[in-house]
């Protein structure tokens, strides 16, 4: 008999926490997760799957108007936000209970509390009881930053945008990151007049800097203001309840809705780690090795906690590495090279490898091709927005080291593409496969 109460104690049920903890549970170990909100995480209850929801509602509003060149006699439309929102949050408790049945079906034990660690092998649960495991996973995710100053408070962040009781009309939206050029787009579909406050002149920072341009330019062209060089200074709520926000080198904005996408911070504080001699780096993530053990040898962490990277396949990833080395007896570690990921801003961006910037300070030798056109359905609906598809290619092997795309469904090619710069395929190799006409795809084959 084991002389603990479980062999693995997991705290946190989003996407590494519950893939760590079912497949562990699968490989034989007594497992128990313990979680404070509802299981499935931030990707599932609170992020990912409830806002791509949204873009795909957003996306009508241009389908709609674009359906009439194509025949269609499509009536004006009015968009409602309760029921799209309510439709959601109805997906949100399925999937819930889907996590959690997967979960059970493994046997795994769900405990619906606050856990902190109280020892090495020790957590206390909120209602004061004290569990033992043999290891310790800390999946607790991030939360959203809110900057502090005067009337923040009045601000809101993606956690609850999907609470909102009514649509405002005039958004202000915080950060240039991923998150917040996402609901800039919805925010902008759904009939807000969008404003996005930036504290330097880059958005999407960390994405090829031509792709990110052409991003800038199709958005404003749809309507979205863009405030660079803006430091908040304070937000004053008026009698009318609308906000009245001020910034650094701006005028004053009057606006119904302040949207916080400036970051998000690793989910440590008052879990007990550093009394317990879990090291912690300037940000709050937990350090961990390439086992994503920590300085304690009986707790490890994985998915955003540790601020590697901060996307839901690498923490499901992490997870299962973590049950397959533990539990599984298949030692391995997770890659972090070429990761492919995606905006779905509208238009979606999609990139995998690296920049161009990236590739000429790294190899050197570089060679760029591109293939700059309008989508045949955004030319029949008379909408003059273009696509950008890029390819990086060593200058030397001809290996394609990077690729970046803007324009309708490009997450959707990307995904395919990547396995070809994952394996390391050269130009030649793209340019020896036939095209699939007619698509959107068959650019990334006839590159120039």
């Amino acid at each position: 008999m084991s002389d603990y109460d479980f062999d693995l104690f997991v705290i946190g049920a989003g996407s590494g926490g519950t893939r760590a903890s079912r497949m562990s549970a699968a490989y034989g170990a007594k497992v128990a997760v313990a979680e404070e909100y509802r299981v499935g995480g931030t990707c599932v209850i609170r992020g990912c799957v409830p806002k791509k929801l949204l873009i795909f509602g957003a996306h009508f509003a241009e389908d709609l108007k674009d359906a009439r060149r194509f025949g269609w006699d499509v009536p004006d439309c009015r968009f409602d936000w309760p029921v799209l929102r309510d439709n959601v949050l109805a997906d949100v408790d399925r999937l819930n209970g889907l996590y959690t049945q997967g979960l059970e079906n493994n046997g795994v034990e769900i405990l619906l509390d606050r856990a902190t660690v109280t020892g090495a092998h020790e957590v206390t649960l909120g209602s004061g009881r004290k569990v033992s495991a043999k290891t310790i996973l800390i999946a607790t995710g991030a939360h959203p930053h809110v900057p502090s100053f005067p009337g923040s408070e009045h601000g809101i962040t993606s956690n609850e945008v999907f609470h909102l009781e009514t649509m405002p009309r005039r958004v202000l939206i915080a950060g240039g990151g991923y998150i917040a050029n996402e609901f800039a787009g919805i925010f902008n579909e759904f009939g807000a007049k969008v404003t996005l406050v930036n504290r330097t002149d880059v958005i999407l920072r960390g994405y090829d800097a031509q792709v990110r341009d052409r991003l800038l330019q199709i958005s404003m062209t749809k309507g979205i203001d863009f405030r660079f060089f803006a430091e908040f200074e304070k937000i004053e709520k008026q009698a009318d309840g609308s906000l009245l926000v001020s910034m650094s080198g701006h005028d004053p904005i009057e606006v119904d809705c302040v949207l916080f996408a400036t970051g998000r911070v690793p989910n440590t504080k008052g879990l007990g780690l550093e009394a317990v001699g879990v090291e912690l780096d300037d940000k709050g993530a937990v350090k961990v090795d390439a086992d994503n053990r920590s300085s304690v040898d009986s707790i490890y962490a994985v998915g955003d906690v540790t601020n590697r990277v901060q996307l839901t396949p690498v923490a499901i990833r992490e997870g299962q590495a973590f049950a397959d080395t533990l539990f599984g007896g298949k030692p391995h570690q997770v890659d972090y090279h070429c990761i492919p990921s995606a905006v779905f801003s509208h238009p979606p961006i999609a990139a995998v490898g690296m920049t161009e910037g990236e590739a000429r300070n790294t190899l050197g030798s570089v060679k760029v091709y591109t293939s700059d056109f309008r989508a045949m359905k955004n030319v029949l609906a008379g909408r003059h927005e273009r696509s950008l598809y890029k390819m990086i290619c060593d200058g030397v092997t001809g290996r394609v080291v990077g690729l970046h795309m803007i324009g309708p469904d490009a997450p959707e090619i990307l995904q395919a593409a990547a396995v070809a710069v994952k394996a390391g395929l050269t130009k030649d190799d793209f340019d020896a496969t036939v095209a699939l006409h007619p698509t959107m795809a068959e650019e990334l084959v006839l590159l120039k």
